[in-house]
């Protein structure tokens, strides 16, 4: 519950800068906006938090979707390019490599190749 008051909170911290916004495009006489303006973008804030707690909790945490781990610098451990490299994590099948003492990054090439033998050896 405390996770989800303080993610409405941090909603509610966009509400000084789109409150002028919506008092701009609504023609408002007040540069800042009228305390109408104030509370519509209030509530719509407490409404637009109350549904992406959720959205972003399924994201996030959602054992129903791939979860990688990427590094803009570092390099592949099939080929040896530098550069953008990632890992898988966590897969929808009980893949977990979430505590892998020894994390292989691979390169875009390098991680397709692997996905594939995983998903040919069925263990993801």
């Amino acid at each position: 519950m405390i996770k989800f008051i303080l993610y409405l909170i941090r909603w509610q911290l966009s509400t000084p800068i789109m409150a002028p916004v919506i008092a701009y495009f609504t023609h408002s006489d007040k540069i800042f906006g009228s305390p109408e303006d104030w509370f519509a973008t209030s509530m719509a804030n407490l409404v637009g938090g109350c549904i992406f707690f959720w959205v972003d909790r399924f994201i996030f945490k959602s054992k129903a979707i791939e979860q990688w781990e990427v590094i803009k610098s570092g390099k592949c451990y099939d080929c040896g390019q530098r550069g953008w490299v990632r890992r898988l994590v966590l897969a929808p099948s009980g893949y977990n490599r979430v505590k892998d003492p020894a994390p292989e990054y691979r390169c875009k090439k390098c991680s397709q190749k692997k996905l594939r033998q995983l998903k040919k050896r069925k263990e993801i």
